[in-house]
């Protein structure tokens, strides 16, 4: 089967890196399926942005089926007698085909799919997507990473080959994010760094809400969202979600052989129009706050769930795979084993290898397992960061570290001026950090969990930070304090000065120790001899020393984080330099190389 056929992608790039204004989002667009998932759902609604080159783009018009002389295939009318179909490098690429209708088990069907080009051979596991005009639908997508010509050969319930032309990548696509080291970097060598939000419920509010929140994306500063497939039951959170992801059994168990299709592709539409707003999504497999039994499924069930949401979504180049939301509170229901099996069947079911972690309550995953890509943490001891950084040998996310917010809980109730101190010292010390917000509303619309409307104050410091990281010439590191650097240096290279002070931290019991190191943390970092970032916070000192190298010249400039200002300085300086600052706090001080 040779076809030919080629869409033109949107454009993702994000607003804050561009200065652009964001693309207009379309409407989100819901099947009426009963929310109960016993029907297949229609094949309604738009294949969304970045599904480029698909034998069916949409199905809003109707068409006329035309048998090929592959098994059981059809194809839209306007691509007969072509005789190539086009795909573009790095963006979703989708074969749809018409079969036998499945009246039960179509989670785990015998469908697969083998792309092979000079550079790569993959082998893909297709999916049921339901039924459309009396026909079984039958889907295999792919994500190229090469341009140049790629044959496929699809095998199963559904027989095809052909040829496929794969255009080099759009400017605004580049693939899916990696972890390089203790940084991320997209596919085609550019450079990501994350600043996250947190909308864990947003797939399960209804229509109006999930556009409220879509549109408050579009205009925020983040770009990586943390959500969950599966619905929550927590303090604001109690409503009952439009769509359920599996049947039900008669004894009311849920039958997850029987994946609702209309729960699947309404996740779909709403996952690729936040994609399209240049945001990364960190997809949150399970978590505790549950009433309805997904936490406690059988591993059976969990491995059958995770197989066919991994045939549908590993195609899409923003995806991460979240193992969980503080997986440590699942437990004893999930053991620590049974966590440690779903995290190695998501890493060698999915053919793309994204980005995977796991985030916790009290206890930190193992991060050093070779399947984890990153460190996803909660934690408010952000001194911790750069010792995570030389522990892991990964990049460092703080995904929780509380919340702007007025609640009764101490997790949901710093100040905004808190969430952008805690922002910084993140980034300075060689991380990221993810935001999140919880408001008491008379609705119970709280952004953390439903979304709505950005209250806080928070998000355009937020943005004023990116900026700055995003202008840097390069990832940024931590720099050692003077106490670590003294300890690595012979006694006798020591200044006479600081010899009593590190005699009287031996002395010290190692926890006391710490505790006194973290309270004397210097927040400062650099990009090799390029740039070099101090964060003060709090301290309102009128005259700071910084020492730069001798060998360059640096621009200074005193950056108010609060106010987001900037203001240059001193110009063409080296070694010891004094500064004059405002002597308020939430100064940081930048010096960029001139030479």
């Amino acid at each position: 089967m040779r076809i030919s056929t080629r869409f033109a992608a949107a454009s993702s790039t994000s607003a804050w890196a561009t200065g652009r204004k964001r693309a207009a989002i379309p409407c989100l667009r819901a099947s009426a399926t009963p929310s109960d998932g016993r029907t297949h759902g229609s094949a309604s609604g738009a294949c969304g942005i970045r599904c480029n080159g698909t034998l069916e783009i949409t199905f809003r018009t109707q068409r006329s089926a035309v048998r090929t002389a592959s098994r059981g295939a059809w194809l839209n009318e306007r691509q007969r007698g072509k005789k190539h179909m086009n795909m573009k490098q790095y963006e979703t690429f989708e074969l749809r085909f018409g079969g036998e209708v499945l009246p039960d088990a179509w989670a785990q069907i015998d469908l697969t799919a083998t792309f092979s080009c000079a550079q790569e051979s993959l082998t893909v596991k297709g999916f049921y997507d339901g039924e459309s005009d009396g026909q079984g639908v039958y889907v295999v997508r792919f994500l190229p990473q090469y341009a140049g010509v790629y044959r496929y050969q699809v095998r199963g319930a559904v027989t095809a080959e052909g040829e496929i032309v794969c255009e080099a990548s759009s400017p605004e696509a580049h693939g899916i994010v990696r972890a390089v080291g203790t940084h991320f970097a997209f596919a085609d060598g550019a450079p990501y760094i994350p600043f996250g939000t947190t909308v864990y419920a947003l797939i399960s509010q209804d229509d109006a809400l999930v556009e409220q929140t879509l549109q408050s994306l579009a205009a925020a500063p983040f770009n990586k969202l943390r959500l969950c497939v599966f619905p929550k039951d927590y303090d604001y959170n109690h409503n009952e979600p439009p769509l359920y992801a599996f049947a039900r059994r008669e004894d009311g168990s849920w039958d997850t052989s029987r994946p609702s299709i209309a729960f699947y592709q309404r996740l779909e539409r709403i996952l690729r129009r936040i994609a399209a707003l240049g945001i990364q999504l960190d997809l949150i497999l399970f978590h505790p706050y549950d009433r309805w039994g997904f936490a406690a499924m059988p591993q059976a069930d969990n491995f059958r769930y995770l197989d066919y949401l991994l045939r549908r979504l590993s195609a899409m180049p923003e995806i991460w795979w979240s193992l969980a939301n503080e997986y440590d509170l699942c437990m004893p229901k999930k053991t620590l084993a049974d966590w440690e099996a779903l995290e190695a069947f998501v890493a060698s079911c999915d053919p793309y290898h994204h980005l995977l972690s796991c985030h916790n309550c009290f206890c930190f995953w193992d991060f050093k397992r070779k399947d984890v890509t990153h460190a996803s943490i909660q934690t408010r001891v952000l001194t911790e960061i750069p010792r995570y950084l030389r522990e892991y040998g990964k990049p460092v996310v703080i995904d929780e570290c509380c919340y702007e917010g007025d609640l009764p809980h101490i997790w949901g109730s710093i100040s905004g001026q808190e969430m952008v101190r805690r922002f910084w010292r993140c980034y300075v010390g060689g991380g990221a950090c993810t935001h999140g917000e919880t408001f008491l509303s008379p609705d119970d619309v709280l952004w953390w969990a439903r979304g709505g409307v950005l209250k806080g104050e928070s998000p355009k410091r937020i943005a004023f930070l990116r900026r700055v990281i995003e202008e840097l010439p390069g990832f940024l590191s931590p720099l050692e304090s003077v106490w670590e650097e003294a300890e690595q240096q012979d006694e006798a290279q020591r200044p006479d000065w600081i010899r009593p002070f590190l005699a009287s931290l031996s002395r010290m019991a190692p926890p006391d120790r710490h505790m006194l190191l973290c309270g004397e943390h210097l927040w400062a970092a650099h990009c090799a001899e390029d740039a070099y970032l101090w964060y003060y916070g709090q301290q309102t000192a009128r005259e700071q020393i910084i020492k730069l190298p001798p060998a360059h010249r640096y621009r200074v400039e005193v950056l108010d984080t609060w106010n987001m200002t900037r203001e240059t300085l001193q110009t063409g300086v080296s070694g010891r330099v004094v500064l004059t600052l405002p002597g308020r706090e939430d100064m940081a001080v930048l010096a960029v190389r001139m030479d």
